[in-house]
């Protein structure tokens, strides 16, 4: 009786280490989505008043989470039936990435915001919430086109083994991709907090002091270099996303380096979905009765 217990023991083993190698290798090949992940979604988790940061953070972590639960199953059973429709789905989310990162550029160079006239409390208050909402939903959206691909990716590099192997490999890089990803995030929009606690811990004077100095001080210039790089990787993901799975782009492209050339089909793509999105504004606004 012992011996068949040992045995399960070793059995158990065995597909823990089938697990850990099929998701080092599926890691691996999702390393680069994940890092431009990391770099949207720091980017959308910061520009909240500083006690609200957490609960925003908790919020799109958990929407990353469900995001992740309807995935899984979907993506395994087209996988199964209809294939085709897993890239339909990439080419969407491609369209709406490359969307929202153009949108950000024209609307940084083009629709700046004057100066307003201060409000009354209650209303900047529900203003706040309102943007909040807005930020925390566009968020969990953009996480989700990312977590299809993360997933995909995954379930790609396990297609020859057994379903319960492929199951558990793409579960585990999800849960690390989530994990990961937000924890590191919130390390970030913490940042200063900790820089504070130095602060006072050393009287603002040592080694300890001066880390802290540095850390309330990289924040702002972090917070700004991540909406530059985080509206970069909305091109890249968009960008990559045809390159890797519509033929005719991939050839057109194909002389020059992936680096630029999802940069490049980013914006063409975005450009595009933006001006389609204007016209037809335009005529919604034509069409619609006047009251």
């Amino acid at each position: 009786m012992a011996s068949g217990f040992f045995a399960l023991l070793d059995d158990i083993a065995a597909l823990m280490d089938d697990v850990a190698v099929a998701t080092k290798v599926a890691s691996q090949k999702t390393a680069g989505i994940l890092g431009d992940d990391l770099a949207v979604n720091a980017e959308k988790s910061t520009g909240f008043v500083s006690s609200r940061e957490l609960p925003v953070l908790w919020a799109i972590t958990k929407g990353s989470f469900i995001n992740k639960l309807i995935i899984i199953p979907i993506v395994f059973l087209l996988n199964v039936y209809l294939p085709i429709v897993i890239t339909i789905v990439l080419m969407i989310g491609g369209a709406y990435l490359a969307y929202e990162g153009v949108e950000k550029i024209i609307d940084y160079f083009f629709h700046k915001q004057p100066n307003e006239e201060p409000k009354e409390e209650v209303e900047d208050e529900i203003n706040h919430l309102e943007a909040e909402k807005k930020k925390v939903n566009d968020a969990i959206r953009t996480d989700f086109i990312l977590s299809l691909e993360i997933v995909i990716i995954a379930l790609s590099t396990v297609l020859d083994k057994p379903l319960w192997l492929r199951i558990s490999t793409v579960s585990v890089v999800a849960l690390i991709a989530t994990v990961g990803v937000y924890g590191i995030v919130a390390l970030i929009v913490r940042m200063d907090d900790l820089g504070f606690s130095l602060i006072k811990k050393s009287n603002g004077s040592g080694f300890i002091g001066k880390l802290g100095q540095f850390l309330v001080k990289s924040l702002p210039v972090i917070i700004k270099m991540l909406s530059v790089i985080g509206t970069i990787a909305l091109l890249l993901v968009a960008g990559g996303l045809f390159l890797h799975n519509v033929a005719f782009i991939h050839h057109l492209f194909e002389n020059l380096p992936e680096f630029f050339g999802s940069l490049v089909i980013g914006l063409l793509v975005g450009l595009v979905v933006v001006l389609l999105v204007i016209v037809l504004k335009k005529l919604l606004t034509i069409l619609r009765p006047a009251k």
